[in-house]
C-alpha cells in the first residue's frame, strides 16, 4: 500500500465543507466544545461501520462487530507519522481511564512492516493500554474512506459511525472525554464475554 499522504489542515477544511453538521449538545446532541467545535466532523445520520476487518499482533482478524455494545475510537496511524506519533501517549492514556467503562481505542497501524515495526515502537513509547492493530495492506483504511493519517473515527455502541477527526488530537483532554463519555453505557458493560481480555497484550 502506498502510504497516505499527511494532510496539513485538513480538519478545518473539512470542517468548513460540512457547515450544517450538528456542533452543540443543547437539542441532546453531543458536546463539541473547544478544539472538537472545528475540527470534529458530525453525521447527520449514523452510518453502519464497513464489515473489512484488521489484524491483531497474534495476526487474528478483527473487526467493529467484535466490539459490539462497546464505544469505539479508531484510530488510523503509522510510525512513521510524526503527528500520529504525538498522540499516541494521549490514545494510551485515555484508553487507560475509560477502557473499564465501555471505551475500546482501536489504534490501527498503516505500516507495511506490520507487527514487526509496531511492537518495538509500543515498546519503546510505553504504550500499556493500547492493543495493537494492524492493517498493512490499507483494506480497512479504504473502506473508511481515509484521507490523511493520523485521522480518528468514533463508533457507537452499535457499530455505526458518528463521526471523524482528520488530524492530530489531545484525545485525553476533557472536550474528548465529554465527547465520547454522551456515548458510553451507563453502567460499566462486560468485556464481550472474554472478546476484549483475549485481544489485551502486555505492551510493558
Amino acid at each position: 500500500m502506498t502510504k497516505i499522504t499527511l494532510v496539513a489542515g485538513l480538519a478545518t477544511a473539512l470542517a468548513l465543507a460540512a457547515v450544517g453538521h450538528g456542533v452543540a449538545c443543547a437539542d441532546g446532541g453531543p458536546p463539541l466544545e473547544g478544539p472538537l467545535k472545528d475540527n470534529f466532523i458530525l453525521l447527520d445520520e449514523p452510518a453502519p461501520a464497513p464489515a473489512q476487518t484488521v489484524t491483531d499482533a497474534d495476526g487474528r482478524p478483527v473487526g467493529v462487530a467484535d466490539f459490539h455494545g462497546r464505544v469505539l475510537l479508531i484510530n488510523f496511524w503509522a510510525t512513521w507519522c510524526a503527528p500520529c506519533v504525538r498522540e499516541m501517549p494521549s490514545l494510551d492514556r485515555l484508553q487507560g481511564k475509560l477502557g473499564d467503562v465501555g471505551l475500546t481505542v482501536m489504534a490501527v497501524s498503516e505500516d507495511r512492516k506490520g507487527a514487526e515495526k509496531v511492537m518495538p515502537f509500543y515498546r519503546e513509547l510505553g504504550l500499556r493500554h493500547l492493543d495493537v492493530f494492524l492493517d498493512p495492506k490499507g483494506s480497512f483504511a479504504r473502506a473508511m474512506k481515509l484521507r490523511g493519517l493520523p485521522s480518528t473515527i468514533l463508533v457507537d455502541t452499535q457499530g455505526r459511525v458518528i463521526g471523524r477527526l482528520e488530524g492530530p488530537f489531545e484525545w485525553d483532554g476533557p472536550e474528548a472525554e465529554r465527547l465520547i463519555r454522551h456515548y458510553l453505557p451507563d453502567l460499566p458493560l462486560p468485556d464481550n464475554n472474554g472478546k476484549q481480555s483475549a485481544l489485551r497484550q502486555d505492551h510493558g
